[in-house]
């Protein structure tokens, strides 16, 4: 059993686009229902989405009014379930605040990225640390072509990139999560 408390963020923005530009990236909403549904299945204390555009945010909140309180819901109490922990702000201190109203205690912040840095922390190290210290980690998880560097380089730690087979890197926000999620947070299988 873990002792650490664990959450995630999808962000929009600060992302970078294709030409490593500072953009604002659009919802999709097979993000929201697959990473709900992944911080469901590996018991994530919260899941926050991050947008600061009040016409994305509105689209989000009919997504989730479907699903939680519309037919959707009903339809699906499954998905109703995995939605409860999906939480809307408009950036990334309302998250961070938001934890540390709830739980006391200071948030440490793990950037998610496609790119290789100096000091990056590997999954077993962090793995370690979130089933043997009772600290509050926060997972970030850009979408577009990553976070800016700024948004990285000011975090705790920076997680090692997913790596595949060959040298072609460029895995849906979704998929990342959840190959993330259950190397740090699922079950020890490796060291059978």
């Amino acid at each position: 059993m873990r002792k650490a408390r664990v959450y995630i963020a999808l962000l929009h923005y600060p992302m970078y686009n294709k030409r490593m530009d500072t953009v604002t990236t659009s919802i999709t909403n097979l993000d929201l229902h697959d990473i709900a549904r992944a911080a469901r299945t590996y018991n994530v204390d919260g899941f926050y989405v991050v947008h600061p555009s009040a016409n994305q945010q509105k689209l989000i909140g009919e997504i989730l009014a479907y699903w939680q309180e519309g037919y959707g819901g009903r339809y699906n109490p499954d998905r109703q379930e995995a939605f409860k922990q999906l939480k809307l702000v408009e950036n990334l201190s309302e998250v961070v605040d938001g934890i540390e109203q709830e739980t006391g205690q200071r948030v440490y912040t793990v950037a998610t990225d496609a790119r290789l840095y100096p000091n990056t922390i590997s999954y077993s190290q962090l793995k370690t640390e979130i089933f043997n210290d009772n600290r509050i980690y926060l997972l970030l998880f850009g979408t577009g072509w990553g976070m800016v560097q700024e948004l990285v380089d000011g975090c705790d730690y920076i997680l090692e990139p997913v790596a595949g087979a060959g040298d072609y890197n460029h895995l849906s926000v979704r998929s990342a999560v959840s190959i993330i999620l259950d190397r740090l947070l699922g079950e020890f299988w490796f060291n059978r």
